[in-house]
């Protein structure tokens, strides 16, 4: 079935994922605050959020749009500075809540939807507004593809989706595990103060980061 797609060394490409996902990044710091601070529901969301900004990404790859953000300047400059903008906001405000704000985050977390919907759409968004993330698949996926394909946005498709479905296997797991180690923390105020400022902080540095990325 791979085979038909033009897809070549599948041993290696999902190898090649599950170092690439076990790979402490951004994501992963970002799945474990969550976890911490609104436990194992804070987590999946984070989590599921993700994976969907990435999915997001495997099907512009898929359609050729993703080609078509890296060739344009113009188009990479605004998806980066929207992300910019929106990963600076979000960490401000984290940066600059109140004690009693952090506390109360965490503890709607818990069971509350509205929270875990914004733990959610931060994940998503994060990659969606993310070229670099968009650059990754671009420059991943075609090395297990053969370049004679006859159907190459399947083949592309195909790839993606494991490569996500192994990916948030992995985080599942990440929290869970962070989320069952930090039950006590969870109930201490300044506590939950520091891990929503260490949040927000590393929000600010994917904003940076992406500020200072160039399409290539």
């Amino acid at each position: 079935m791979l085979g038909s797609l033009g897809i070549h060394d599948f041993g290696l490409f999902i190898v090649s994922g599950l170092l690439l996902n076990i790979a402490p990044g951004p994501d992963t710091a970002y799945i474990v605050g969550r976890s911490v601070q609104s436990g194992w529901r804070g987590g999946v969301a984070a989590t599921l959020g993700i994976s969907t900004g990435c999915l997001s990404h495997v099907f512009a790859a898929a359609l050729g749009l993703s080609a078509l953000l890296v060739a344009s300047a113009t188009a990479f400059t605004a998806v980066k500075w929207a992300g910019v903008a929106y990963l600076c906001y979000i960490g401000l405000s984290m940066l600059l809540s109140r004690p009693h704000q952090a506390n109360e985050t965490a503890a709607a977390g818990e069971g509350g939807a509205v929270s875990l919907s914004r733990v959610f759409w931060q994940g998503a968004l994060t990659n969606v507004l993310n070229p670099k993330v968009a650059m990754f698949f671009l420059a991943f996926l075609p090395q297990f593809v053969d370049a004679n394909a006859p159907h190459k946005p399947f083949a592309f498709l195909a790839l993606g989706l494991i490569f996500i479905f192994n990916g948030t296997l992995w985080c599942l797991a990440v929290a869970i595990a962070a989320a069952r180690a930090a039950r006590r923390v969870q109930k201490s105020t300044s506590a939950i103060t520091w891990i929503n400022r260490g949040l927000g902080a590393l929000f600010i540095y994917l904003g940076a980061r992406i500020a200072f990325s160039q399409a290539k």
